[in-house]
């Protein structure tokens, strides 16, 4: 008679059992808001700028675009 272990759990079904819960998706009531990287860091956007607007920013030289940033803080108030 050929021997055969007794099987409580098959290693396939452990690593079924475990995918499962890592691929369970979070409650969403313990899920935090996402926080950015670098805190304060600039994001690249597009925007569209009159280009006499532009063109009166850029007249001025190198670090054209710290100026527009500067003036539209200004103009925000912050």
């Amino acid at each position: 008679m050929a021997y055969s272990p007794r099987r409580t759990s098959s290693a396939r079904d452990k690593a079924e059992a475990l995918f499962k819960a890592a691929t369970k998706k979070p409650s969403e009531a313990t899920e935090e808001p996402r926080k950015t990287a670098v805190p304060a860091a600039r994001e690249s956007v597009t925007l569209r700028i009159d280009h006499d607007v532009l063109e009166h920013f850029q007249d001025q030289g190198p670090g054209w675009q710290d100026r527009i940033n500067r003036a539209l803080r200004k103009a925000a108030g912050l």
